[in-house]
């Protein structure tokens, strides 16, 4: 058996009953398939629950490529980059489009999986393929970004390929004629800044936020952003003037997660060893040596407390790994 308590950054005591680290591709085609499995980069948005009952295909191969047309650069990044090295990177060779995703935890390769975003922008944005290995077919495959079927935080990785398809490397296209995303928040106040500029302030808000899971473990945003009817929306906004809320649709609204368990009162709650942080409320931290019963019961805490107070079901956005592979504490649909 093989401790995971280091292979995911909320540190929870579990075990898998094997660990192989592919940094080629073609040791993809050595692993035994027909075990159970669990893909894992750096486990910055996983938590393992319990004890795996399979084996754990962690995808670190490396590598950066950069082509250039008259309009745009084409950047193929291998599957076990670091996201916000990969990030760094380009703003550093002056390739621009990514900045507003700096600092986000992970690795290139659970980017398109996540459908990764922040302030603003979505990696869906700047995806043009994905390329990855089969299980089914055994064989190298590459996805169009209208065939990764991106949405809010979603994608084809998550559904109809989950389990079957491997990421190995994203291609990005980022556009050389380049302008400042400042639609979100506090970026808003940036005056013409640079790439770099536009970086270095999101890395700092993140800071300030989001605790280093090194020092505190965690696995970041927790909740996903509820999209929620206008209706419902407007009659929540009516009670809470200030309440943030973001156009998705004529008929959707995307309200803050954070902000829903934040006036819930629940900043610095405490079961067992989990708290919600008292930086930011989306956050949930290991904060005493936590066992899988706290944070599962913290989960179905704040969904219920945000159902009673808002009518607003939350759902968790970190992917939770039980016995045998992924679960989900459902949130409640209704409330008494």
């Amino acid at each position: 058996m093989i401790s995971l308590l280091q292979h995911h950054t909320f540190a929870l005591p579990a075990f898998a009953t094997s660990l192989i680290r592919i940094e080629q591709l073609n040791e993809l085609n050595q692993v035994d398939w027909h075990i159970p499995f669990i893909i894992l980069g750096e486990g910055s948005n996983t938590v393992f629950v319990d004890d795996f009952q399979g084996q754990i295909i962690q995808i670190a191969n490396k590598g950066i490529s950069v082509n250039e047309t008259d309009a745009s650069y084409i950047i193929e990044a291998s599957a076990g980059e670091n996201w916000h090295s990969f990030v760094s990177f380009c703003v550093k060779q002056g390739m621009y489009g990514l900045e507003n995703l700096a600092l986000i935890p992970g690795t290139v390769g659970a980017a398109p999986v996540q459908n990764i975003g922040a302030y603003g922008v979505e990696v869906k944005d700047v995806i043009t393929k994905v390329s990855g290995f089969n299980i089914v077919t055994g064989e190298h495959q590459v996805l169009t970004n209208e065939e990764c079927e991106f949405a809010y935080r979603d994608s084809i990785f998550k559904h109809a390929l989950l389990g079957k398809f491997i990421i190995t490397s994203v291609e990005f296209e980022l556009q050389k004629e380049w302008q400042a995303n400042l639609s979100y928040g506090p970026l808003q106040f940036l005056q013409a800044p640079t790439a770099q500029q536009v970086m270095d302030e999101v890395i700092a808000i993140r800071s300030s936020k989001l605790p280093d899971p090194k020092l505190q473990p965690n696995s970041g945003s927790f909740f996903k952003n509820p999209i929620v009817s206008n209706g419902l929306a407007q009659s929540l906004l009516e009670k809470y003037p200030s309440m943030p809320s973001y156009f998705v649709s004529d008929k959707q609204i995307k309200l803050a997660a954070g902000w829903l368990i934040e006036q819930a009162n629940l900043k610095g709650y405490k079961i067992g060893g989990v708290e919600v942080s008292e930086k930011q409320a989306l956050v949930l931290i290991n904060s005493d040596g936590a066992v899988n019963k706290d944070l599962l019961a913290m989960i179905t805490h704040i969904q219920k407390a945000v159902l009673a107070k808002f009518g607003v079901a939350l759902e968790h956005e970190v992917r939770l790994i039980a016995k045998s592979g992924e679960t989900k504490v459902e949130a409640p649909t209704c409330h008494k």
